[in-house]
Formats: C-alpha cells, sequence, structure tokens
C-alpha cells in the first residue's frame, strides 16, 4: 500500500501534494512501481494534528482520487469519517482504511456494509491530540487485540460481512515506542486472529528514535528508509496482509528478495 497523503501538514510529506496534478502524478509514481493499491488521505493523523471540517477532507481528495480512477489505479481512501468515506468511493476508491476503526464515526459501518467493500479497522484511542496521553496498556498486544476485537463485533453487529475486514495494530496511535515493537515483535499474535492484518511502520518517530545520534537526537525523516524496509520484511514474514509505505519501490524489491528464499513465516517465539 503506497501512501499519498494530500494534506499540508502530514509528518513526513506535508505540502508535498497539495496540488491536485502533482497529487495524482505522485500516485501514478507509487502505482508503476508496485503499489497494489494507493492509499489516499486528506487529514493528517500526527501526534498533535489539528482536525479539519469534511468539507475541507473532501475536496482534498475527490479531485485526486477521481484523476487516479480514470488510469486504472486502485485506491483506499484514509478517513474516519463516513462522508468522506462515501464520497471517496463514490469518485472511485475501493477500500476504507479507517484509523479510529469505526469509534470516531458510528455511521462509518453503514458504509462499509452498503458499499460491500474492504474495511482497515486500526486499533485506536482518539484523536491526534489526545493520544498521547491514552498509551497506558498492562499488556499491549493483548489489550490491543481485544479492542480490535470488539472492533470487528462493532462492525458485524452492523452488517458488515466479516470477509470485508482487515485489522491494523495502530502502531504510534496511542502507543509508545516500547508498545510498538511489542506489537511487532509479537505480530503473529493479532495474524491468528484470523483476519488479514495491515502493518504501517514507515518513517515513524519511533524508528527515528531507535536510530538516534550519539547525541541522542533522533534519525530524520528522511534517513528512516533502510529502518522501515527492515519492519515491512519482517511483517510480511510474520504473516502480514499488507505494508503501508511512503518507498514503495524499495519495498517491492525488498520482497521479492524475501519471497526468492522461499523463507517460511516466522517460527514463533
Amino acid at each position: 500500500m503506497g501512501i499519498l497523503n494530500v494534506t499540508p501538514d502530514s509528518f513526513s510529506d506535508g505540502g508535498r501534494y497539495t496540488d491536485v496534478d502533482a497529487a495524482i502524478e505522485h500516485g501514478m509514481d507509487l502505482y508503476r512501481a508496485g503499489a497494489d493499491i494507493v492509499d489516499i488521505g486528506g487529514e493528517s493523523t500526527r501526534p498533535g494534528a489539528a482536525r479539519v471540517d469534511a468539507a475541507t477532507e473532501v475536496s482534498r481528495v475527490v479531485p485526486v482520487i477521481s484523476g487516479l480512477a480514470a488510469a486504472g489505479v486502485p485506491m483506499s481512501i484514509d478517513t474516519t469519517r463516513a462522508a468522506v468515506a462515501s464520497a471517496a468511493l463514490a469518485a472511485g476508491a475501493s477500500v476504507i482504511n479507517d484509523v479510529s476503526g469505526g469509534l470516531a464515526d458510528p455511521a462509518m459501518a453503514g458504509v462499509a456494509r452498503d458499499a460491500g467493500c474492504p474495511w482497515i479497522l486500526m486499533h485506536w484511542r482518539g484523536h491526534s491530540r489526545d493520544m498521547a496521553q491514552l498509551a497506558v496498556y498492562r499488556d499491549v498486544v493483548a489489550e490491543v487485540c481485544t479492542e480490535l476485537l470488539a472492533r470487528v463485533e462493532n462492525a458485524t453487529a452492523g452488517g458488515v460481512d466479516p470477509g470485508q475486514i482487515i485489522l491494523d495494530p495502530g502502531l504510534g496511535f496511542a502507543k509508545t515506542a516500547e508498545h510498538n515493537w511489542a506489537l511487532s515483535r509479537r505480530l503473529d499474535v493479532l495474524v491468528d486472529l484470523g483476519f488479514p492484518v495491515l502493518f504501517g511502520a514507515s518513517l515513524k518517530t519511533y524508528l527515528g528514535r531507535l536510530l538516534a545520534g550519539p547525541d541522542g537526537t533522533p534519525r530524520p525523516v528522511d534517513r528512516r528508509a533502510d529502518a522501515t524496509l527492515a519492519t515491512s520484511v519482517l511483517a510480511v514474514a510474520a504473516g502480514a496482509w499488507g505494508v503501508r509505505v511512503h518507498d514503495v519501490a524499495a519495498t517491492v524489491d525488498a520482497l521479492a528478495v524475501w519471497r526468492a528464499t522461499g523463507s517460511p513465516r516466522l517460527a514463533k517465539p
């Protein structure tokens, strides 16, 4: 899954693709590089980000989705709002990527049900401005699994077919670096819940902290690509259905090497 943020304030590429033509061209580049799906987002969900209204979000994503749909590019819409998801699906998107797992907008279940499209439910405890204080767990792996299964139960109660559902552990969303590493280490537990799993670590802050310099300064965003590649290969080896990344070409190459080895799924610890 290739990431295309059409926002002015996303942590890695904010402002680079606010122009519709530039965004469409980048989406085409991601697709040509091997992305199976391009994930379009019109509202930043980085820690501390301010919210935008639904109309602004729609105005950002729909022209880009329409342009890419005309070129045959498969797309997901990265949104927590049912109205935005509906507009995006009408414009040509075919997957809903909901970082709130349906919690932010109860109407999202009805949109997914009626569309019959895949719905990615990410683990989430609150919006960007609040999520840091919500990163409190006794057992992060067990609690994330329990809370995700509650979201699945809610979705299916709303008429969503379980076969539509994909899960995402939500790295960095109400998670500390230690929580992210624990979820990465035991991704097999989430995979064994029986739903496809999307893994998204691309360029995130916890990788920068891992690779901090001698003075403790985190590795900047533009120097986290190699670490991202490692997380993506390890996630697929652990059974992940997909990885959400900024650098599609390098990820495709790395996964081709992994597949060529014929390596099995990683053994459980």
